[in-house]
């Protein structure tokens, strides 16, 4: 697998110069935010944030919901109409991050993008498989919960039921879901509860800002998600 910065080590500059993005670590969130609005033109929402209780150390943080049981604790929308929240203006994400600078980075999928969740291991096999055969790959996200999401073009939610049986496997057989309108991801360098950080397994670069279909995709994910499943 190459080398993509998971482990937060500055990656080379592209052709015209620029920087990569984002850098994962020592990064404020403000600002990988804004480089999300900026660069990529993904629209961007703050989220919700992990606090300390009564002012323990760190690893007794909850998130700011308050619910004891919140699955997804520092890393989800803290209002129902968030959809509509959600901008693409690095200045009015510069400012939103202002406001609450430990609020999560969410990326609602269905505009410019969709995202194949499927489980770490399969992802990692697809991952090498698809690199050994030159795929052209768009950014993947690597999560604490070890599920591994692969940037693809908008629409893919609607038709990867079809494409997945193409395949010879009915879509509930095997761990592999679309996120597309309606949902959202969590982006680097988000952290979530006590799992950890977000990361990049295929941080966003110039040479991947032309998205694939999911069509190139679904062959090896699907493959490796039901080898995953048996």
């Amino acid at each position: 697998m190459h080398a993509t910065g998971a482990t937060g080590t500055p990656d080379a500059t592209d052709v015209t110069g620029a920087p990569q993005i984002p850098k994962q670590r020592g990064e404020p969130l403000r600002d990988a935010a804004v480089r999300y609005a900026e660069e990529r033109h993904w629209d961007v929402l703050p989220g919700a944030w992990l606090e300390p209780v009564n002012g323990a150390v760190q690893c007794w943080e909850q998130c700011c919901c308050g619910a004891a049981d919140c699955p997804s604790p520092g890393a989800h929308p803290t209002r129902a109409d968030w959809a509509d929240q959600a901008t693409g203006s690095p200045v009015v994400a510069r400012r939103a991050w202002a406001r609450t600078p430990h609020a999560s980075i969410l990326l609602p999928t269905g505009r410019t993008f969709d995202a194949l969740d499927v489980p770490e291991t399969a992802g990692c096999l697809a991952l090498a498989r698809m690199e050994r055969r030159d795929v052209e790959l768009g950014p993947v996200t690597s999560t604490p919960e070890r599920r591994m999401l692969f940037f693809v073009l908008p629409g893919a939610a609607a038709k990867i039921p079809h494409l997945v049986r193409n395949q010879g496997w009915p879509p509930s057989s095997i761990d592999l879901v679309a996120r597309g309108e309606g949902d959202y991801v969590v982006a680097p360098p988000t952290r979530v509860g006590r799992h950890g950080a977000v990361q990049w397994a295929r941080r966003p670069t110039a040479a991947n800002r032309w998205l694939p279909d999911a069509e190139e995709l679904v062959s090896a994910l699907a493959y490796a998600c039901g080898r995953d499943g048996r």
